[in-house]
């Protein structure tokens, strides 16, 4: 099997920016990705699943975040918005292929799309079909998604704006490792899904292509609206050691650290945004 050094820069193509495909990017921990990218200088393929009135958004925010930040001279990214149902082989194909015709390639596939149970319900009484809902939203689609991807970057050039090499990324969440009986289905969705890092790490390092996960903590999204009084009492209890919920913007952070190169030697990698709430105490 061929390899291709992971550190070195790669050619650079003068003529366009690096390019983003950022899955569930129309709000929430996707949003504060696609916004820390646009402002980084990366054209953003923004996915949403229904709610195009906020996909338009990003959209738009992306642009004017973009606007902001482009030093003179440098290529304008550009922004558009996919419709995608990722529990859908068709449909997640057809979003590849569209985002590469689009944009003419693609450097960086961000798994970010991820949905909650519908209703929070105990183990023992939480139904089948809620399970087998986020298993093929929050595994299925990432999981075959990055192979739809990676085929066409093995299949094509290996020309890419991006320090290091074409990557793809993994937001996987505490959930992941933290046990929460009232919503086992989501908890074991995100403890698949950080397997499923792991198997695309192993399997694409060799190929130039570093795969990392990005595991959020207790973040302010719509998501957790609906448990934010629980929460804020339990970050005051000292759940959270720097004592605040963690935002959008933090993970874009995050993300876009990954994306420009900055742990050229990390594949396969665990990165915990989540304010400390992953270290034992006493």
């Amino acid at each position: 099997m061929a390899t291709f050094p992971q550190a070195e820069p790669v050619s650079v193509p003068a003529d366009r920016t690096p390019v983003a495909l950022v899955t569930g990017s129309s709000r929430g921990l996707g949003r504060g990705i696609a916004l820390e990218l646009a402002s980084a200088g990366f054209s953003v393929a923004i996915h949403y699943a229904g709610n195009e009135a906020a996909a338009r958004e990003t959209v738009d925010q992306c642009a004017a975040a973009a606007a902001r930040a482009r030093p003179a001279g440098t290529p304008e990214p550009r922004f558009r918005a996919f419709r995608a149902d990722l529990s859908d082989p068709a449909a997640r194909d057809a979003l590849a292929g569209e985002v590469f015709a689009a944009f003419g390639d693609l450097d960086a596939l961000v798994n970010n799309a991820g949905i909650a149970p519908r209703v929070r319900a105990d183990i023992l009484a939480a139904s089948e079909e809620s399970f087998d809902e986020l298993m093929a939203t929050n595994v299925r689609g990432p999981y075959f998604l990055t192979r739809d991807v990676a085929s066409r970057w093995l299949a094509g050039s290996r020309d890419t704006p991006l320090p290091g090499g074409r990557k793809v990324i993994f937001v996987t969440s505490i959930s992941a490792v933290t046990a929460s009986t009232s919503r086992g289905d989501y908890c074991m969705s995100k403890a698949a899904l950080s397997m499923a890092a792991k198997l695309w790490a192993a399997r694409l390092a060799p190929e130039g292509i570093p795969v990392y996960e990005v595991r959020p903590g207790i973040m302010l999204t719509d998501m957790t609206s609906g448990v934010k009084e629980k929460y804020d009492a339990l970050i005051a209890q000292g759940l959270v050691p720097q004592g605040r919920w963690g935002t959008p913007e933090d993970t874009g952070k995050a993300v876009r650290a990954l994306l420009e190169g900055a742990f050229p030697f990390s594949a396969g990698g665990i990165f915990d945004v989540d304010g400390g709430f992953h270290v034992s105490r006493l």
